[in-house]
């Protein structure tokens, strides 16, 4: 019997330290990623990428964008909505995930776009007429060009750079990055480099008032 103890003892503490150790792991990764994202030009941000709210920032929101993805459609106005709320103190970061079919013509039109100073119009009606030309079973990328008139672009110089190698690149390099933070499924969202791991409005909006407490003291949250 004594030694039926010992042996269950020592079953619980080798359960035990395995628990332990995964979450000082979990830690320690969290902890570099954090670090990471304050660093300029990184995995997580790089000089490219379009950004809504102000620079100086203490919070910063990563999001890994697909425009064909219907997560992505129904969380656009609400991340827009979560960078107004807190009046200068939370900044978007967007990142280029083309996932879906037809999605790497969409984000070609959009870093186009953001070359002319129209980014924010250009994707908001790529995302409001996402069923138009990103339907799962059928995506019609040839239909964009029609749909992003009207929103301040010049159609010719954004076809030449949607179709350059410098655009091209930095798709790339977003897609890069989304594999080296282990971005799978889009949306994919980090806050000053901590990682939304229970995806939800309710979860994200939760995520960015504890950065925002962490980073301005009880008095910048947002309700």
């Amino acid at each position: 019997m004594k030694r039926q103890h010992i042996m269950a003892g020592s079953a619980i503490g080798l359960v035990l330290a395995f628990v332990v150790a995964v979450f000082g792991y979990s830690w320690l990764q969290e902890r570099r990623l954090v670090e990471l994202a304050a660093t300029p030009d990184s995995v997580f941000v790089r000089p490219h990428s379009p950004t809504y709210g102000p620079a100086d920032a203490k919070v910063r929101i990563v999001e890994f964008l697909d425009p064909a993805c219907e997560t992505c459609r129904a969380f656009y106005p609400l991340v827009k909505d979560i960078i107004d709320l807190n009046g200068g103190r939370v900044q978007l970061v967007v990142r280029y995930t083309p996932f879906h079919a037809g999605a790497d013509t969409a984000v070609a039109v959009m870093e186009a776009a953001r070359l002319q100073g129209v980014f924010w119009p250009v994707t908001q009606r790529l995302v409001r007429d996402q069923r138009i030309w990103g339907a799962d079973h059928n995506p019609r990328p040839d239909l964009i060009w029609n749909l992003v008139e009207g929103t301040g672009l010049n159609m010719r110089k954004a076809r030449e750079d949607a179709a350059s190698t410098v655009v091209r690149n930095r798709v790339e390099q977003d897609l890069a990055d989304a594999r080296a933070l282990g971005v799978t499924q889009t949306p994919g969202f980090f806050v000053n480099g901590r990682p939304l791991k229970r995806f939800g409005e309710k979860e994200l909006r939760e995520l960015v008032r504890e950065e925002v407490k962490r980073a301005y003291g009880q008095s910048g949250v947002a309700p």
